[in-house]
């Protein structure tokens, strides 16, 4: 079986492919029958090779949430690339290919279509964003994270798989809390808050965060994952804190290995409402404050909406945060009966073998072309 992967932009859709394609290779698929294909500049880029995966690539950009002439900028480098993602497939001619998004699903889908590959599609996110959007109707079958996206897809191409969550934040999940401290020299029964806003970062949660370290650290000690972006201005805040202070402190630009023990490590979890915060928050059970992107695609919305509905998680906005970030934080942190519900009502969700279950699911579009 040849499995072309087509999955790029953001860690949203690139951290459950690559899920997908360990399952895969534990099940026997050799690493040279994978060929993976994304967008120059993107996260894939470093994350694909450090994988031993092979990449290639083509020139793309956003089309959703961009002004007007950067959209007609990336459309037409997208429709210049059509060709090239034809050579591809012809070249590599793949049994299938999985896809979880990414600005690159158009000229890939096409080309697919065309050339008669059948075509596994993964939803992170409950809501499609509009490059799936497009890509479904020529879809065999649907995997999603949860039932919520039954509105969205189909009823026979859908199947809920569940999030794949990464082998290597499986294995943190079962860390006691105790030795996950212990990567980041944080003290056992102090309250832990992670502070997290994806990849490139929050800046919006990272100043608000800023705002009000001096009244959390006196009690609380805090794993900030800041993205890259705005990395420096919290550096160097950070070295402006008194040492009483930095001690309870630890601040990132991003996590690769660790990011598991950082999960594993909190009590509280303050995110933006990617699609990791679907499977990656219930693995660990953590009740979480989220804080959905407003000016993206409303998925994030949508996502947060999915998991406050199920009691594991509150909601706050961009426009609140200077006032209620502090207030949401303490409360929760004050309330351990509230955090038990939450951490139950999120263990509730939580599916194990989301990766196994999406690596048959490509398999299966492999093998019969999804009819089975």
């Amino acid at each position: 079986m040849r499995v072309l992967i087509c999955a790029g932009g953001t860690g949203g859709g690139i951290y459950p492919a690559l899920a997908a394609v360990t399952a895969l290779r534990n099940s026997g698929l050799a690493t040279e029958n994978i060929l993976w294909v994304g967008t120059k500049g993107e996260m894939e880029q470093t994350l694909v090779p450090r994988a031993g995966i092979r990449l290639e690539t083509i020139v793309g950009g956003a089309i959703a949430g961009v002004p007007l002439p950067q959209k007609l900028v990336n459309g037409s480098k997208l429709l210049l690339s059509i060709g090239k993602a034809w050579q591809l497939v012809r070249r590599f001619r793949p049994d299938v290919m999985f896809m979880t998004g990414g600005y690159m699903a158009f000229p890939f889908t096409l080309a697919c279509r065309w050339l008669g590959v059948p075509i596994a599609i993964y939803l992170p996110d409950v809501e499609p964003g509009q490059s799936i959007r497009f890509a479904l109707r020529y879809a065999q079958k649907v995997g999603a994270t949860t039932d919520g996206s039954a509105q969205f897809v189909p009823a026979n191409k859908l199947v809920v798989t569940g999030y794949p969550v990464r082998p290597e934040l499986r294995a943190a999940a079962n860390l006691s809390q105790e030795e996950a401290l212990a990567a980041f020299n944080l003290q056992p029964g102090r309250p832990t808050l992670m502070v997290f806003g994806g990849s490139r970062g929050a800046q919006a949660i990272n100043r608000a965060l800023i705002n009000i370290l001096p009244a959390l650290l006196p009690t609380v000690q805090i794993i900030h994952i800041s993205g890259t972006f705005t990395w420096d201005e919290v550096d160097r805040n950070a070295k402006k804190l008194p040492k009483a202070l930095r001690d309870f402190y630890r601040p990132y630009p991003y996590l690769h290995d660790e990011m598991g023990h950082a999960f594993r490590a909190a009590d509280l979890v303050v995110a933006r409402a990617g699609a990791s915060m679907l499977g990656e928050s219930p693995a660990f059970s953590l009740p979480a404050i989220l804080v959905p992107l407003a000016w993206a695609w409303r998925y994030q919305k949508v996502n947060a909406d999915y998991l406050c509905e199920r009691g594991t998680a509150v909601q706050l906005t961009d426009e609140t945060l200077d006032e209620q970030l502090l207030p949401t934080i303490q409360n929760l942190l004050a309330d351990p009966a509230k955090l038990a519900q939450m951490r139950q009502a999120a263990q509730a969700i939580d599916v194990p073998n989301g990766a196994q279950n999406l690596a048959l699911l490509i398999e299966n579009v492999a093998k019969t072309g999804g009819r089975e």
